[in-house]
């Protein structure tokens, strides 16, 4: 079900829309102009303090321009890291009395069946932090014991003694009848606590996927929050976008409420970008690999975003829906280490931005970024436009001594460190494609961060993938992503309704109950401006009996499109099964007028538009490479002076700003306006 209508935005418009995506290594900025001209920037990352890198490279680009109205979308890994590191906000979870353990019950899953020393994963909060109070509602949401006063009480006290700075309530049923939630979340916040309700963040069945969302987003919200409030204070005549692991942004102010959405923030900025990138070039089938300091995030895309509700966290499920990224450590500062056995491994632990990798000069762990300066594959007067040195000396020593420990020499050291880490990214993308029902060789790879280009050629041959695109912006994507970003505004509601005894009727309210929801919500931060919205509605649909439901979109033909799906995915339908609906979706986006960051371009697979170039027309430098066949004197190309049409043979290496490309033999590379696009095994026409 697609609606359009108008809504009001504020009339001042920016002079700057700046995406900005913070990562574990370097901060990504793309500035665009209200002509739609793109600019690109990139600093090392400050994780004491993100903020800093974001004012620096702010006053990098724009200057005297700083002071100038500008709308920035920022993707952020502050709740990510706040997680991981378990320094959210003091918490404390009011739940109904007799299910206080479900939290650390779970789901009984055993992730590693025969591992005897498997350990659980670090707890949010304390069993201490639970208090069950008395009050009940039925798997009819017909409230049973309504909560009193002296509950109410005793949940303010007990939020004292535990001194908690956030609150999450999640009772059981709730997801049909809010109202005990309610009163309790009215009753604290009058008290001046900070209150998330289940009822109000995902109001659908499953308590532990419930109960565990409403805890990370309670335990997150201060800090998001606080860091989004320090930015605004350090930059007022900025309007700030925070982007959602969904796709969309949102305004800051209403980032407190929503702060488990933002754990794939940056990522999903690639992956939107990839997506605009691929409709330009006329590609449907899409896989993203975007390699950055820290870590690989990949994402599988059949000419439309593909979300997942099973998006887990440390074992922490977060039940919203979210763009299926799959994330592994292995990134540019990945560490390379040796394992209690003996053996060479790489990653997940990375050494980030400080210390960063030993060639950054004061890093003492061997990581992929020296494994390639190593083996000649990165200039080291190139890194970051020529701001930033890379000392080879130390690399040498660091590389000899951990293959002295190995038994190796320090070439197959390296070697076999980037041999590794290409498994990693091999393993992660055959996730997001075979096991999800796809054939990788049947899409492009669009290769994208600072750390890609590479290994996207290797990580490409070794999947039978036979096109990989290297985006113009390829080292800053992601923050490209981010500013072409628009506003989503999201709800669900639980139900249960049956084909064999519901009338669709019921389905058509609920989804008319949400779609008036998410407008109210978008008329509350949108005003004066007409702005044209896109309104989509899903149901959550199985077989009556299953235990997991797949999301179609609402619309004539649903079921058939459910029966349809089932098969692709499982193999089989029941074309005369009856279908239950868990729940209804609706997803409002804010169509935001600007100057689009892709044009019309060639059809990527047009092979005949490009000839083949006379080298005496592009400048280029010999550099010394090591592959694994042996050192290979190649041509060294700066990928500005490539002019439009140009298509070369491997091997050669690119460098670019902010990445550097390694072109193998086998390969060849066209530049299809600004950007790149590598082939398998092209025929030259060589008349």
């Amino acid at each position: 079900m697609r609606n359009r209508y108008n809504l009001l935005q504020d009339s001042s418009m920016p002079q700057f829309i700046i995406g900005i995506d913070t990562g574990g290594t370097f901060t990504d900025f793309v500035i665009v102009d209200r002509k739609g001209t793109l600019n690109r920037w990139k600093v090392p990352s400050t994780p004491s303090d993100p903020s800093r890198a974001i004012i620096q490279g702010l006053n990098d680009v724009l200057g005297d321009c700083l002071g100038e109205p500008i709308e920035i979308i920022h993707g952020t890994t502050v709740g990510t890291n706040a997680f991981l590191e378990r320094k959210g906000a003091e918490t404390c979870l009011i739940t109904t009395r007799g299910f206080e353990d479900v939290l650390f019950i779970g789901r009984q899953a055993r992730p590693a069946l025969y591992d005897l020393y498997a350990q659980k994963p670090r707890d949010i909060i304390s069993r201490d932090a639970v208090l069950g109070v008395k009050e009940r509602c039925n798997a009819k949401g017909e409230v049973l014991v309504k909560l009193d006063s002296q509950e109410l009480d005793r949940c303010v006290e007990f939020i004292k003694e535990m001194s908690a700075q956030s609150v999450a309530v999640c009772f059981l049923h709730s997801y049909l009848n809010g109202e005990n939630e309610e009163r309790l979340g009215r009753f604290l916040e009058k008290k001046g606590l900070k209150v998330c309700l289940s009822s109000r963040l995902l109001p659908e069945f499953r308590e532990f996927e419930r109960t565990s969302t409403t805890v990370i987003n309670a335990y997150l919200g201060p800090v998001v929050g606080n860091y989004i409030r320090s930015l605004e204070k350090r930059l007022p005549r900025a309007s700030i976008m925070v982007q959602l692991s969904g796709g969309g942004c949102l305004p800051a102010a209403m980032v407190d409420d929503m702060a488990v959405a933002t754990i794939l923030s940056g990522p999903a900025g690639g992956v939107l970008a990839s997506l605009a990138l691929g409709k330009s070039l006329g590609i449907k089938n899409i896989l993203t690999f975007d390699m950055g300091g820290t870590s690989t995030d990949v994402s599988l895309c059949p000419g439309q975003l593909v979300y997942t509700r099973d998006y887990k966290i440390e074992g922490f499920p977060i039940n919203l829906p979210v763009i299926d990224v799959h994330t592994v450590g292995a990134g540019g500062g990945s560490i390379a280490w040796i394992d209690r056995g003996g053996l060479l491994k790489v990653g997940p632990q990375s050494a980030g931005a400080d210390p960063g990798p030993i060639c950054y000069g004061k890093g003492e762990e061997v990581t992929v970024t020296d494994a390639n300066l190593f083996l000649g594959r990165l200039r080291a007067d190139r890194f970051l436009g020529g701001r930033m040195g890379l000392q080879i000396d130390r690399v040498r020593k660091g590389i000899g001594e951990l293959g002295s420990k190995l038994g190796l020499t320090p070439i197959e050291t390296a070697i076999g460190i980037i041999r590794l880490v290409n498994l990693n990214m091999v393993q992660a993308l055959r996730k997001v494609s075979m096991e999800r029902g796809y054939d990788p060789r049947e899409f492009h790879l669009i290769s994208f961060g600072g750390a890609a280009g590479l290994h996207a050629l290797s990580v490409a041959q070794e999947l039978g993938i036979s096109r990989v695109i290297i985006p113009h912006m390829a080292g800053v994507f992601s923050a490209q992503g981010l500013a072409s970003s628009d506003l989503v505004f999201e709800a669900s509601k639980g139900l249960f309704w049956k084909s064999s005894i519901h009338d669709v009727l019921v389905l058509k309210n609920a989804i008319s109950g949400l779609e008036k929801a998410v407008m109210t919500q978008a008329r509350s931060v949108l005003s004066r401006q007409k702005q044209q919205v896109n309104i989509s509605s899903f149901v959550d649909a199985r077989y009556l009996g299953q235990s997991f439901e797949i999301t179609v979109p609402f619309k004539d033909g649903w079921q058939e499109a459910f029966h349809k799906e089932h098969k692709r995915l499982y193999g089989y339908s029941i074309s005369q099964g009856v279908i239950e609906v868990t729940a209804v979706r609706t997803r409002l986006q804010v169509i935001r007028e600007r100057e689009g960051p892709f044009s019309q371009e060639s059809p990527a697979d047009d092979i005949h538009l490009f000839n083949k170039a006379n080298p005496d027309s592009i400048a280029f430098e010999f550099s010394d490479i090591i592959f694994e066949k042996g050192p290979k004197r190649v041509a060294v190309i700066d990928r500005d002076v490539m002019p439009a049409g140009t298509l070369l043979k491997g091997p050669f290496l690119i460098v670019d700003d902010f990445t550097t490309i390694l072109i193998l033999e086998g390969w060849s590379v066209a530049k299809c306006n600004s950007h790149l696009i590598a082939f398998k095994d092209v025929i030259f026409n060589e008349n």
